[in-house]
């Protein structure tokens, strides 16, 4: 099916914008098209962007969802400080703006997301809404959709899917990496409070499905950070799953792998 991409800023920061997928024609014989909103990952970092979702985000759409592909404010790889031109950042950590980034993302769906797929004559099914995030998106996508309690003012997020996602800053191993540092703007020894409140792991329980998927041989964040997770979420009362598949960290952006398939069984398309 082909798809039409708009670009829709929902801030006013160069980096708070994200592309809108759409089917070429509005499914009218369903009852709400589904909704997926995608989280980039890439370690927080400038190095990379949206655009390393495309090709995925444009799957799909081609399968009859709409996608919301969003950016967020990153830091620099070389020094972790905010991009260069982020003229409201008040420190040297990109974090929480990456974080309220994402907040503001979803609650973009209520403005000019709605607004766009009503000039486009495209009804989605807003009790149901997924989350999508790799990586760190992942991170990004479970804090974000718990700080919201899995609502904005007119669309409910159901199922929000972390793909090989890092998800407790305070676990041994993480908590040293030098990405999660760079976030953080400090060390775990001198802001433990800081790791454990940007820590999707700690995050308030969501009446959301938290549909972990993981693959086996990924190398840049292990299988076991899920399993932590989704034994951790049991004790908390917290609804997740995991799903663990064959492939390596980048295999989810593969639209012919085991974990992207993965990933379409568990949004149903």
């Amino acid at each position: 099916m082909p798809v039409r991409r708009v670009k829709i800023a929902y801030g006013p920061n160069p980096d708070q914008f994200g592309h809108l997928y759409l089917p070429d024609r509005p499914l009218t014989e369903a009852p709400g098209t589904p909704l997926v909103v995608m989280i980039h990952g890439g370690s927080w970092s400038t190095e990379f962007s949206l655009t390393i979702n495309t090709a995925v985000a444009r799957d799909l759409a081609g399968r009859g969802a709409v996608v919301w592909n969003i950016e967020y404010r990153r830091a620099d790889p070389a020094t972790g400080a905010p991009a260069a031109g982020d003229a409201a950042a008040a420190s040297s950590s990109v974090w929480p703006r990456c974080g309220n980034d994402v907040i503001a993302a979803l609650e973009a769906l209520d403005g000019p997301v709605a607004d766009a797929l009503a000039t486009a004559g495209i009804g989605v099914d807003r009790r149901e809404v997924a989350a999508v995030g790799h990586s760190a998106g992942g991170h990004l996508a479970v804090w974000a959709v718990a700080q919201l309690g899995g609502r904005t003012a007119r669309h409910r997020i159901g199922t929000v899917v972390p793909q090989s996602a890092v998800l407790d800053f305070t676990f041994p191993g993480v908590r040293d990496k030098p990405s999660v540092r760079r976030l953080l703007g400090a060390t775990y020894e001198a802001a433990p409070g800081r790791y454990a409140q940007a820590s999707a792991a700690q995050a308030p329980v969501v009446d959301a499905l938290i549909a972990l998927v993981h693959t086996g041989q990924d190398e840049s964040v292990p299988v076991e950070l899920s399993r932590h997770y989704a034994q951790q979420a049991a004790g908390r009362g917290q609804r997740a799953t995991l799903v663990e598949v064959p492939g390596d960290h980048a295999a989810f952006l593969d639209t012919g792998s085991p974990a992207y398939r993965a990933t379409l069984r568990t949004l149903g398309l």
